[in-house]
């Protein structure tokens, strides 16, 4: 607690100084969602730093550099940031660990010179990422004429993707490659026309990945062939559950009579032998049925 008032007087003390550096457009920056970032800071040349001041909209952390065989005092004022701050000698640059969206913005190293009134300032604008995953790509065609002419259009998304992502289609056909720039790829194809791979590439200040090709116009060449394929496939699955449910019926059925028989038999034998009996006697036997 005896060390908030002191802050609070430096913190005070420092907007009466002037500052060197104004002007200067930030430094850009950018960090990878759940990585780590460092903020590299420059020291003056041949001048004693009182200490130097870091924050982002509030102050983040206040580090007054080793001195006369001092050790380096690092108080960090900003909660977010406990745990996941260092600051990297000679020069105290700021590291940021297990990066969150919140931490993105801008940041500024306020410098403090014991032997001057003014202030050096370096400034940094802060963009956060996330790497991209597997790029995934839908065809849609249509044949609306008799000609066999189809349209169609290839469509390249990537989950979770956040700003800044550019979409690249590139065709290969005879070995040659064409880039086609945005997540939609539209043509058509003509019957006898060449069937060409495309991939797409999606791309972004962090990460840059490609699918797999794809022959778009096999999806064209022939719709018919490709229902028939479905089809066969159909049947196919059809008898393959079919052929097991008709020996399972079968079986039941066996088992069925097999037990039936099993419980009439010693009853028509009881009834024969009772009709025996009965014969010697002179009286009608009992019916079978």
């Amino acid at each position: 607690m005896g060390a908030l008032p002191w802050l609070l007087l430096l913190l005070l003390s420092q907007e009466a100084e002037g500052y060197s550096g104004d002007g200067v457009d930030p430094e850009e920056v950018v960090g990878i969602l759940h990585e780590s970032i460092s903020l590299p800071l420059e020291m003056p040349f041949n001048e004693e730093v009182e200490n130097i001041i870091w924050s982002s909209h509030i102050s983040l952390a206040i580090v007054v550099p080793e001195k006369e065989g001092r050790p380096a005092t690092i108080t960090v004022t900003d909660s977010r940031y406990e745990g996941r701050v260092n600051f990297l000698e000679p020069t105290y640059s700021l590291h940021i660990q297990n990066l969150s969206w919140e931490d993105s913005g801008s940041y500024q190293a306020q410098v403090n010179l014991r032997t001057s009134q003014v202030s050096t300032m370096q400034q940094y604008n802060l963009r956060i990422y996330r790497r991209l995953s597997q790029p995934h790509m839908t065809v849609n065609f249509e044949i609306p004429g008799e000609e066999g002419t189809c349209n169609m259009s290839l469509i390249c998304s990537v989950e979770n993707a956040g700003l800044d992502v550019t979409y690249t289609w590139i065709s290969w056909e005879d070995s040659a490659d064409t880039a086609h720039e945005g997540s939609i790829l539209r043509m058509f194809w003509r019957p006898g026309d060449k069937v060409a791979s495309y991939t797409c590439r999606a791309s972004n200040p962090v990460s840059n990945i490609t699918s797999r090709p794809i022959q778009a116009g096999s999806f064209c060449a022939d719709p018919g062939d490709t229902l028939e394929k479905a089809s066969t496939s159909f049947c196919l699955l059809a008898k393959g559950l079919l052929i097991p449910l008709l020996f399972g019926t079968l079986a039941v059925g066996f088992w069925f009579i097999r037990v039936h028989t099993r419980g009439k038999v010693p009853r028509m034998k009881k009834l024969k032998r009772n009709r025996m009996r009965l014969r010697k006697k002179g009286q009608p036997g009992p019916s079978l049925n």
